[in-house]
């Protein structure tokens, strides 16, 4: 398991992170997300061990991460832009990795080499994109970690490689219970694998939860009435969007829905319909509700 507890990062006065606390459970794909300058990279880096917090704790099995060389050998962090050594070939790449992590798997290396087919001659920093980052995946899975930490990790890669890793991470999430986590403003590609998911805004966490229990909990209903429509018919419950189209009702309400479907019932509405959301769906309504402009919202 990894445990946040408490975290807090400043860069210059400026807070980043205000009291995050999150469990990343052992075996699990964790997604996290949030509006444009959340922290979402401050806080992977911190949890990767790549920055300090100034308060807080991180640990992964009871310990601690930050300047911890036995762990951070079983860590792999891909950030938004990888990094290469200049002048690196593929090949010259893959002898520092086996170099620095003891669980270097060469026949994992050598099938991914098939699956890919990218000239090991050939330097890093001469690829295109999204061949630079088919390298940062193949070394990083090859090195076979405990802990895969993702940053923005499937931009610049076409629909097919796209798959092609989505599956080998999840194989190494079901075969060696690998942990991940895994930022990315692509949510439904988050939606495909992931199996909790935490909204991260000005620093603090507005939502974490399992993503069943949250599509469970989230609702988008179209209503319609006969006559004028009860007054306060959700006043149990949080709206976190309204909208009239003609004489229907779209609402999106948070809440129990056993509780829900015999209060809208008993209202006796001509239309009652409840719609299926999505992940993308569900941030974009979450993050109204705590005031984000809709516009400014990248998915």
């Amino acid at each position: 398991m990894i445990s946040v507890t408490d975290l807090k990062k400043s860069f210059e006065r400026s807070e980043v992170l205000s009291s995050v606390t999150v469990n990343v459970n052992k075996g699990s794909i964790y997604g996290l997300l949030g509006s444009n300058g959340a922290g979402k990279t401050t806080l992977l880096k911190i949890i990767a061990g790549i920055y300090k917090q100034d308060s807080g704790q991180v640990s992964y099995e009871k310990e601690n991460v930050f300047e911890n060389v036995s762990l951070k050998e079983r860590i792999i962090f891909i950030p938004d832009f990888p990094y290469f050594f200049p002048q690196y070939t593929i090949k010259q790449m893959a002898d520092f990795y086996q170099s620095t992590y003891p669980n270097w798997n060469n026949t994992r290396f050598h099938t991914l080499h098939q699956l890919l087919g990218l000239d090991l001659k050939k330097k890093v920093q001469q690829l295109s994109k999204g061949m630079q980052r088919q390298v940062a995946f193949w070394l990083a899975l090859s090195a076979m970690p405990d802990y895969l930490i993702l940053d923005e990790p499937f931009d610049g890669l076409d629909a097919v490689i796209r798959k092609k890793v989505k599956n080998l991470i999840i194989q190494d999430v079901a075969d060696r219970q690998m942990t991940v986590i895994v930022s990315s403003h692509n949510l439904r590609e988050v939606e495909d694998i992931c199996d909790h998911v935490g909204i991260l805004h000005h620093g603090s966490f507005i939502l974490e939860k399992d993503l069943d229990d949250l599509k469970s909990d989230i609702h988008k209903i179209q209503i319609a009435f006969k006559d004028t429509p009860p007054k306060e018919l959700f006043k149990d419950f949080t709206v976190l969007h309204k909208e009239k189209r003609g004489s229907v009702f779209l609402v999106i309400v948070k809440g129990d829905r056993k509780k829900l479907d015999p209060l809208i019932q008993n209202s006796q509405p001509v239309v009652y319909d409840l719609l299926p959301l999505t992940l993308e769906e569900i941030f974009v309504y979450e993050m109204e509700g705590v005031g984000y402009a809709i516009e400014n919202i990248l998915v």
